[in-house]
């Protein structure tokens, strides 16, 4: 202990390294350039380790008259071969709802479903006994789209609908109405690290399981079952992914499963990784979906009535879909008011891979609905379509400073609000009756920012003076054409699913002042793990090189919840948080009662511990804490509050907060083949109060340009078999960095979350993604500009320049016709 006196005020006072609010790097970023970070295939394999591979179905429906596997069992290094009737528990292994069998028992639902699994010495001999398999089917007819599926009412949950006063009335009687479709591509995940666990034999008949899986818990329950055997004999260990955008949260499991099960038959190790070509034929992806709107407006271009068909592909089986079509509906309004509104979500079955989550999760795809609308009125109406996008605006707030806090006074743009009791240091103002701030499941926007958030983007991307100039340039130039567009996002941030909202944390103090951190989160390169230790630095005051965050393990934090819904840093930041204040509370009494003092006397402030005159840093106070018995251990749970949705009624509140942002996106495009280039992007984005300004930007930019690819590039093809031939990247384009935007401009909009947020911040992970809704919509006004902007060109995504070239050739025509 020293006199206060005695040390460096500036070195006491200056801030510590890695709180919150820095740009703090991400915490293996030198391991994932050097190749020293470590994933479930770099691990050591134990002398006696197995390689797995899945043998897979040659038809996409149909029965097993036939599966004759002599060969498969006498071939070189193979060791043992799995079964649907080798399943000692449970085969389904459906997340939500059954449909998902492990293996096939008896019929086939798509092509390239596995039918057995094979153990064998090394991963080649494995993958070459796989096709040793004869097997016989009986074809059955496959349905393979989605207005096949809606022919035959083929649904894998049933439909859903959310409705406010009556939209048909509303429509008929509007001034102008239009119709319009949109047919939206799937996407491919494409994580750099394909899917692969090692199951592990322990001792009673557990198993340790390494995966790379968005959600080690749900692996846990899922092997437990198959094998028959409690959820406690099963852990799950999980430190980085080499990326999952969603298709590592169910369908990482599976794979889990297998190699349990095969570990299990054997009592040795068994690692199962896909390859790629693998890896895209028997994981889900996002939902393509086949959407229908009919708007009613008035002259101006004010929406007075919607009907919108969400019509989602969820393949074969349940999985996740309910929940993402849902979630399309949610989002069917985007940043919109719609007043008198219908919104129909179908779950179509098809004889597919069942689709899955992927960043947005079903958003994106309600979301471009929607933003296609809009442009079709502003066409129609011979209008920029950012008019009538501010026009149709869910009402905003201002923000202005007050005196008796720290927060917003939030002061509506419409007038004739009213007031409600303030909280968190916020004074909100409740929307008065009429006022437009109601979603069609009958959620208050409370914080809607977007009217001012693109007010400044607007002023900020020289919009105006772009768009005039843009028109010159289409005027004067016959074959290459300008297009400019600005895209607004409001997206909604918690689990649709309530129990899911929900996160614990471990935090231990060791004795030299260094902290061991673990959470229910999983990191795959997003930065959760940076983020949460740099929440926990600041609770202690420590520099975050003290904190060191384990892998994710379901021994140690049990029943998480998916790192999925954008809320991982929201759940797992608060869960340690609450951990590192029990200890700190424990600490304070400690020094209050130790030093006789009082406790508000005590402060934690850069590696050090301030009291009275005194203080000690961190080590000396935790290691005579320690002495004096005091407990340097604690457990942190939170769970989201506010959010309750009534599916029977389709009303509630599903979302705790939103978060928003704007683009504004510049393209040309070659009108005699089709070609385009993304000349500029500029992206103003609310992420609240930042906690790392570094990685948000960072998770803003990939999540655009992820976007962009699903809008642009990324391309699924099936055969009339139902198989997938787009099976890697010789044949499936992800965007390369010659793809980037020439001129990309990336800010943080200033603002602050008037919920108690982990310090006020908002979501960051998947509401970019839909930022790239710009690129797609300038596309389209590049070529609508073909027919003097009065012709809406219908583009399906994705916009690949085959589609452009036809959506030109079509503009060229109707224009010459003078349509």
């Amino acid at each position: 202990m020293r006199k206060l006196t005695e040390l460096d005020m500036t070195q006491v006072t200056s801030p510590i390294k890695g709180a919150v609010g820095q740009a703090e790097k991400h915490e293996s970023a030198h391991k994932h350039v050097t190749g020293e970070a470590i994933y479930v295939d770099d691990q050591i394999s134990a002398a006696n380790q197995l390689h797995a591979a899945v043998g897979k179905s040659q038809i996409a429906h149909g029965k097993i008259k036939s599966m004759d596997l002599t060969a498969v069992y006498a071939a070189e290094g193979v060791v043992a071969v799995a079964t649907a009737s080798d399943v000692p528990g449970q085969l389904d292994i459906g997340p939500v709802y059954p449909g998902d069998k492990l293996l096939v028992d008896d019929t086939i639902e798509f092509y390239g479903q596995p039918l057995f699994a094979v153990a064998a010495l090394s991963h080649q001999q494995a993958l070459q006994a796989a096709q040793l398999a004869l097997v016989e089917y009986e074809p059955l007819p496959a349905i393979l789209d989605i207005t096949d599926a809606l022919k035959q009412q083929s649904f894998v949950r049933p439909p859903h609908i959310m409705k406010r006063n009556n939209a048909t009335e509303a429509i008929a009687n509007a001034p102008h109405n239009i119709t319009g479709r949109i047919v939206i591509g799937g996407q491919e995940h494409f994580y750099l690290e394909g899917q692969v666990a090692n199951a592990i034999p322990t001792e009673d008949d557990g198993m340790l399981i390494l995966t790379s899986s968005q959600h080690p818990s749900e692996v846990q329950k899922l092997v437990a079952e198959i094998l028959g055997i409690p959820f406690n004999l099963v852990t799950v260990d999980m430190r980085r992914m080499g990326g999952g955008f969603g298709g590592k949260e169910t369908q990482a499991a599976p794979w889990a499963c297998l190699a349990a099960l095969l570990a299990k038959i054997t009592q040795q190790p068994v690692k199962l990784r896909l390859n790629r070509g693998d890896d895209m034929i028997m994981t889900g992806k996002r939902h393509p979906f086949d959407n229908n709107y009919h708007i009613g407006f008035d002259h101006q271009g004010r929406i007075l009535g919607a009907e919108i068909t969400i019509n989602g592909d969820c393949g074969y089986s349940p999985d996740l879909s309910d929940a993402i079509v849902d979630r399309a509906m949610f989002h069917a309004d985007n940043a919109y008011y719609l007043d008198q509104v219908k919104i129909i979500g179908n779950r179509c079955k098809t004889h597919k891979v069942s689709n899955t989550a992927f960043r947005g999760f079903g958003g994106p795809q309600g979301m471009i609905t929607i933003e296609a609308a809009i442009d079709d009125i502003a066409r129609y109406l011979g209008k920029d379509p950012l008019s009538i996008r501010k026009m149709n605006f869910y009402d905003g707030y201002c923000k202005t400073r007050t005196s008796s806090t720290e927060g917003f006074h939030k002061t509506s743009l419409t007038e004739g609000a009213n007031y409600i009791k303030p909280a968190e240091g916020f004074h909100i103002k409740q929307p008065a009756e009429g006022s437009r701030h109601t979603t069609p499941y009958y959620q208050v926007v409370e914080q809607n920012v977007i009217p001012e958030l693109v007010n400044q983007l607007e002023q900020s991307a020289d919009y105006q003076q772009r768009r005039k100039q843009i028109v010159a340039f289409n005027q004067q130039n016959e074959v290459l054409k300008k297009g400019l567009s600005l895209t607004p996002v409001k997206f909604g941030i918690s689990f649709t699913v309530q129990h899911l909202n929900q996160a614990g944390a471990l935090v231990h103090v060791y004795t030299d002042g260094s902290i061991h951190l673990n959470h229910g989160g999983t990191e795959m390169g997003q930065g959760l793990l940076t983020k949460v230790a740099q929440i926990v630095a600041e609770e202690f005051q420590v520099d975050i090189d003290t904190i060191c965050v384990s892998a994710t393990r379901t021994d140690k934090v049990p029943n998480t919840s998916p790192t999925a819904a954008s809320s991982s840093t929201d759940l797992n930041g608060k869960a340690a948080q609450n951990a590192a204040q029990i200890i700190k509370k424990r600490l304070i009494e400690f020094v209050a009662q130790h030093f006789t003092i009082e406790p508000t006397e005590v402060v934690f402030i850069n590696n050090h511990v301030r009291f009275g005159e005194n203080t000690l840093n961190f080590a000396e106070l935790v290691q005579l804490a320690y002495r004096n018995r005091v407990s340097l251990s604690a457990t942190g749970y939170y769970r989201t509050p506010k959010i309750h949705y009534d599916r029977n009624k389709a009303a509630g509140r599903p979302f705790f907060y939103f978060a928003s942002g704007a683009a504004v996106s510049e393209v040309l495009i070659d009108t005699l083949t089709g070609e385009y280039k993304v000349l500029r992007v500029d992206i103003l984005h609310d992420v609240g109060k930042s906690l790392n300004p570094a990685i948000d930007i960072g998770q803003i930019e990939g999540g655009f340009i992820q976007g962009m690819g699903w809008l642009t590039t990324e391309e699924l093809v099936w055969n009339s078999q139902g198989q997938l031939m787009t099976t890697g990247p010789a044949t499936y384009k992800i965007p390369a960095i010659s793809d980037s935007p020439l001129d990309f401009r990336v800010k943080l909009f200033e603002s602050t979350n008037q919920e108690a947020t982990i310090y006020h911040s908002k979501a960051v992970g998947e509401p970019p993604f839909m930022l790239a809704i710009s690129v797609w919509s300038a596309i389209r006004d590049a070529i609508s500009s073909l027919s003097g902007y009065t012709i809406s060109p219908q583009l399906h995504t994705p916009a690949t320049p085959e589609r452009v070239l036809q959506a030109v050739e079509l503009i060229q025509t109707a224009s010459k016709a003078g349509r």
